[in-house]
């Protein structure tokens, strides 16, 4: 066991101050004129958790509503491009690519993906994040006739680049 003069103090964690909270604790949308422009992209992605069965028929292409992926697809990068009307103190950005990918996860599950990249001052995480969980919901919208247990887990940001905070990827689980 070590003595006491030989375990080290603990310090306390460096918190990074909010930027979207004032001197007074109000909340206030952050200040990026001096920010330089540079290429900021991100990567969200959610899971669908359904009946296996529901999974077949859409990748059939046989549910009433119409083709599932082209509409969540849309869905997807429409919420990108109007983040900031959703999320308050987001800035509106001048997005150069927003898409929408889906792929199998195991039986019953279906990941989905939205890359957002933009040249601006700001980074796009929150709408990688729309746009995940917007072409998610959608996917449910139109399954949900047949399978109103399906399960939107797991959403979170995969990795992100650009800006100040320099780059970020989600460690594995």
């Amino acid at each position: 066991m070590a003595t006491p003069t030989a375990r080290k103090k603990a310090r306390p964690a460096k918190v990074a101050p909010l930027t979207h909270i004032d001197a007074k604790g109000r909340a206030q949308m952050v200040d990026v004129g001096a920010k330089d422009v540079t290429e900021r992209v991100a990567v969200a992605s959610a899971t669908l958790v359904m009946k296996p069965t529901t999974l077949q028929r859409i990748n059939s292409g046989s549910i009433a509503k119409g083709e599932v992926f082209a509409v969540a697809r849309v869905a997807g990068i429409m919420a990108a491009k109007r983040t900031h009307e959703l999320i308050p103190l987001c800035h509106p950005l001048p997005i150069n690519v927003a898409s929408i990918e889906f792929s199998p996860a195991g039986r019953g599950r279906l990941e989905v993906r939205a890359t957002v990249k933009v040249s601006g001052k700001t980074g796009v995480e929150m709408e990688a994040l729309c746009a995940v969980t917007t072409a998610a919901l959608t996917v449910y919208d139109m399954c949900k006739a047949i399978d109103r247990g399906m399960v939107i887990t797991d959403v979170g940001l995969v990795e992100k680049s650009g800006g100040r905070s320099g780059d970020y990827r989600r460690p594995a689980r």
